[in-house]
């Protein structure tokens, strides 16, 4: 037994030796990830309807050094964004690197993960990664520790002089970075929502989108349920930039003052921006514009304990709520029971919680 142990104790350092430099170099994931979308590489591929694209061919289409084109697709590759097509007799890419260079026996192709970072893609999630990535958005995770330590103000307002929604209005580029980041998510979770529980929108004539965006997730919906009148919500401008789209209702005001009258209210991933009572805040004005009788709230966001979720994505609700922590002052990633208090609260009598195929889970809340 004790030998076992020592065995089990010199396994387990071993591939700390090896965890550990995943730690140390883990940004260069999504640095290398950026520069892809930024090249146009996923879209490029994407364009050629599944046929292969050789390193000679990107190099020349995109405008790229081609032995600085190979190293990044080598990264990529080894990691399964991208897929590396050998053939013919020529090198393969575990020859030399000049020898593959010049090879035109090595071709590429997209994955279903490559296929997300085409920004035009209909579930892309390109737009998201641009923002996580910006200087504006990696900044603030410098600070992280001094806020934990000294429970000072969140790294971003000590980054940028304001909080990020301030920031935001006063840099409509950034705006543009997360109105577009919010719209890839839209597109996915209200899909999801389709797809996985359509029961969600029967009965419904008119919905108010809280703090919409530009309007993605009504469009979105509105293309399965043309039937229901939609209005999105949110600062002026924020829904100033947002593009017409028959069916919807653009509406700018402040939804910690007032939600306007629908039927139901729909609510996505904006209240893990914010601590409980500027929640509670906020699900009462939505409250008060739905009908007590017949009206309900629905809320999209992460659960991080819920039971039947997907476990792949549950760590992709943690890390959100470091991301929270970094970016927001009160916000958080919420448990099953932290979301029951703040919907108590609120002065809803019950709620359901119902899995999906996505990050969110979907809460209907009733009077």
């Amino acid at each position: 037994m004790e030998e076992e142990k020592i065995k089990k104790e010199a396994e387990e350092e071993a591939q700390a030796q090896v965890d550990i430099w995943k730690y140390v170099f883990g940004f260069t994931e999504m640095a290398v990830v950026k520069c892809a979308i930024e090249l146009g590489i996923p879209d490029f591929l994407e364009s050629q309807d599944g046929q292969a694209m050789t390193l000679d061919g990107l190099s020349a289409a995109l405008g790229c050094s081609p032995s600085s084109l190979y190293r990044i697709m080598r990264f990529l590759t080894n990691r399964g964004i991208f897929r590396q097509v050998n053939q013919g007799h020529g090198c393969s890419s575990q020859n030399s690197t000049s020898n593959a260079i010049g090879s035109s026996s090595i071709t590429y192709v997209q994955t279903p993960l490559s296929r997300l970072l085409a920004r035009n893609g209909e579930k892309s999630m390109a737009a998201i990664v641009l923002l996580e990535s910006s200087p504006v958005m990696l900044s603030p995770w410098l600070g992280l520790g001094r806020r934990v330590l000294a429970n000072s103000p969140p790294p971003f307002d000590t980054y940028h002089g304001q909080d990020l929604w301030s920031y935001a209005q006063n840099n409509p580029a950034h705006s543009k970075l997360i109105n577009d980041a919010m719209a890839c998510d839209a597109r996915v979770a209200v899909s999801a929502m389709i797809n996985g529980c359509p029961q969600v929108f029967e009965g419904i004539s008119s919905l108010v989108d809280v703090g919409g965006g530009d309007g993605t997730a009504l469009r979105t919906l509105l293309k399965a349920c043309p039937c229901i009148r939609g209005i999105n919500f949110d600062l002026p401008h924020v829904v100033s930039f947002a593009p017409h789209s028959d069916g919807v209702e653009h509406v700018g005001g402040d939804m910690f003052h007032s939600v306007p009258n629908a039927d139901a209210a729909f609510i996505m991933w904006v209240l893990h921006d914010w601590g409980d009572d500027e929640c509670i805040s906020i699900l009462m004005n939505c409250k008060e514009a739905i009908p007590q009788d017949t009206g309900k709230v629905i809320i999209v966001e992460a659960v991080i304990d819920h039971e039947g979720g997907d476990d792949k994505l549950k760590d992709v609700g943690l890390m959100l709520d470091m991301v929270m922590m970094a970016h927001t002052t009160t916000g958080k990633e919420r448990t099953s029971e932290e979301w029951a208090y703040i919907l108590n609260k609120a002065g809803f009598s019950r709620h359901t919680m119902t899995h999906i195929q996505a990050v969110q889970s979907v809460i209907e809340a009733y009077p």
